[in-house]
């Protein structure tokens, strides 16, 4: 299972909280963005459960977060 987490960062913490991402062992990726979010981190987990546990835990505790978005992403048959 993957999800895209939108993150808003207090401001001028952005770099230390894209660094802290990248320690997190289910966050395959993570960039500063532009926009109405600051920061994107790509996160994969067995299932629901543990992708809940990884954000609510690993991810939204790390200082300088103020909050998150996530979006589950669904895989769809592209054939026609």
């Amino acid at each position: 299972m993957k999800a895209y987490v939108l993150i808003k960062v207090r401001t001028g913490e952005v770099t230390s909280v894209v660094r802290h991402l990248h320690r997190v062992k289910a966050v395959r990726t993570a960039e500063m963005t532009f926009g109405e979010f600051d920061a994107i981190a790509i996160v994969e987990a067995g299932d629901l459960e543990a992708m809940g546990t990884v954000i609510a835990a690993q991810v939204q505790t790390i200082p300088g977060i103020l909050t998150t978005n996530t979006c589950l992403a669904v895989e769809v048959d592209g054939g026609g």
